[in-house]
């Protein structure tokens, strides 16, 4: 049966490859057809920072050529990808959305998880867009611009995995690299009605690592689940430049989950105890949670019992701001966003008694979590508590949010304590956006998140925005 171009840009990356291993696509096509609706999608809605279509259209090639002397590399073997702008790629500049950067390289070298992307036949695209050095949860920057929401191109897409978000919820590649230090996968999928996961620290190598450090953790951004245990499968490979990375992985991420859930003990928290959530959202959110209960799960309502962690994670991720912007010169400073340079001039004015305290801090919150997660195989709160807002603001109108940290106030706690933590689609709000279903695990337990995650998806709606195929 013949494939045609709307058939293409709906293709999940699992299906991608089972046509192109039954030859009924090939890698060249489904670049081109990716590069394609790069051009006519990103004028509007700036989701990439750098198009390679030489260098996708030659990988492509050769990934054509493998299948031709059936010596594919695997299942990534011509799967159109892309990467977000603050991971190394060889052969393309990495800005990081800011014009205190040079745009003359040299761009030589791979991160891990661009040479274990590359390794596994994956075509690279291009890279997507990420606010100045990914610090806010919104995505614009001084040096790409504006970043928009497909479902409304008058409201952000979130951040700070932005372009990333919005390339998934077009399909514009088929699997997306997304780094979270503090929400920064999960909310651009929750504003963008796609899935994305924050794996447990250091499954996924990162080099150079973060001036966020052991905040930051990097993993997949796609239409699905499943696709994301696909990219997963690559990319939670160990690296030695990764100082910080413990143990090689040890799942089969890409194993059928389970039946049912029958067995699990699943906490819902509405609010963590002290988040005011939109009633819409909310009520989409609690509808969801009955399906965790319909595949068999023992749902108890019940907040894991902290308060809220915005000081101890505004200590350690002003302090890397600091860290960031130390070394440059005064004329470089004033090209920065100045958001970046409040907060990194916050952080410049903290004492070594105020960092090791949120440290000392972390590892309580850490600690209690783990207690938890001894009654609870997973934590399901909403991802967001609010609706997408418009473009180019770091927090919505009205006064009631003075910074980024205050409107995602269910991620970055899950950042101090390093656990799995996934954003799935789960409906519409009362204005027809995306609403995010937020699943968190144990640390170190994320294939039971994954399983939860592919279950779920099986039942929940599939949000595609308008004029996409579903």
């Amino acid at each position: 049966m013949a494939v045609t171009d709307t058939d293409l840009a709906g293709l999940s990356a699992v299906d991608a490859g089972a046509l192109l291993a039954a030859g009924e696509i090939s890698p060249v096509e489904l670049a081109r057809d990716c590069l394609a609706r790069i051009e006519h999608h990103n004028p509007t809605i700036n989701a990439f920072c750098h198009v390679d279509a030489e260098g996708a259209l030659n990988a492509a090639r050769a990934a054509e050529a493998r299948y031709r002397r059936g010596a594919t590399l695997g299942p990534l073997d011509g799967i159109p990808v892309t990467i977000k702008d603050l991971t190394l790629t060889r052969g393309m500049p990495t800005r990081k959305g800011s014009a205190t950067t040079s745009a003359a390289g040299p761009w030589d070298t791979d991160a891990p998880l661009v040479a274990r992307l590359r390794e596994a036949g994956s075509v690279l695209l291009g890279k997507t867009t990420a606010p100045e050095f990914g610090w806010k949860g919104v995505t614009d920057s001084p040096l790409h611009g504006v970043t928009r929401n497909p479902w409304n191109p008058h409201l952000t897409p979130g951040g700070s995995s932005g372009g990333a978000g919005v390339a998934a919820a077009l399909n514009l590649g088929l699997l997306h690299q997304g780094s979270d230090a503090g929400g920064s996968i999960r909310i651009p999928c929750a504003f963008t009605g796609t899935f994305g996961l924050k794996p447990t620290f250091g499954w996924v190598p990162q080099w150079p690592p973060s001036a966020m450090t052991t905040l930051s953790h990097l993993g997949p951004m796609t239409r699905s689940a499943e696709d994301a245990a696909l990219m997963m499968s690559a990319i939670a490979r160990p690296d030695p430049r990764d100082g910080y990375a413990g143990p090689p992985c040890p799942f089969d991420w890409r194993r059928s989950p389970p039946d049912d859930l029958r067995g699990w003990r699943i906490a819902y928290s509405r609010d963590l105890g002290y988040v005011e959530v939109a009633p819409d959202i909310a009520r989409v959110v609690a509808d969801a949670v009955g399906a965790l209960r319909e595949l068999g799960a023992e749902v108890e309502t019940i907040d894991p019992g902290f308060a809220d962690p915005q000081t101890i994670f505004n200590t350690l991720w002003f302090a890397g701001a600091a860290r960031l912007v130390d070394g440059l010169d005064e004329t470089q400073r004033e090209r920065l966003d100045p958001g970046l340079r409040a907060i990194a001039e916050r952080g410049a004015a903290l004492s070594l008694t105020d960092y090791q305290r949120a440290g000392e801090q972390r590892a309580e919150l850490t600690a209690l979590m783990a207690g938890f997660h001894c009654h609870y195989d997973l934590l399901v709160t909403p991802t967001l508590p609010i609706a997408p807002f418009a473009v180019g603001r770091n927090e919505p109108e009205g006064g009631r949010y003075r910074q980024w940290m205050d409107w995602t106030p269910f991620s970055y706690p899950f950042n101090l304590t390093q656990q799995p933590a996934a954003s799935l689609p789960c409906g519409l709000d009362d204005g027809g956006l995306p609403v995010g279903l937020h699943l968190i695990g144990a640390r170190f337990d994320d294939m039971r998140v994954m399983d939860a995650a592919r279950l779920l998806e099986r039942r929940l709606p599939r949000l595609t925005p308008p004029g996409m195929p579903h």
